[in-house]
């Protein structure tokens, strides 16, 4: 499988360029991923802020090594 990555500066054109990509035999997918400056604020997502709980209640482990961490893990 090819991937081939388009960079449109204007926002208009994307879904018309999304839908006449799909037209083309052989295109399976077509992803629309968002720059940098527009995508998610991930510090207002579910998962952070549950990670953010945990560093709070103390429910934080450390390990030395990988083999360490599994130890841990697996007892």
């Amino acid at each position: 499988m090819a991937s081939i990555i388009l960079n449109i500066t204007d926002d208009a054109l994307i879904d018309k360029i999304r839908r006449a990509c799909m037209l083309l035999k052989g295109v399976g997918k077509v992803r629309v991923i968002k720059s940098q400056d527009e995508a998610e604020d991930i510090t207002k997502t579910a998962g952070y802020r549950e990670a953010m709980d945990d560093i709070a209640a103390g429910r934080v482990y450390h390990a030395q090594s990988a083999d360490d961490m599994f130890r841990q893990i697996l007892g």
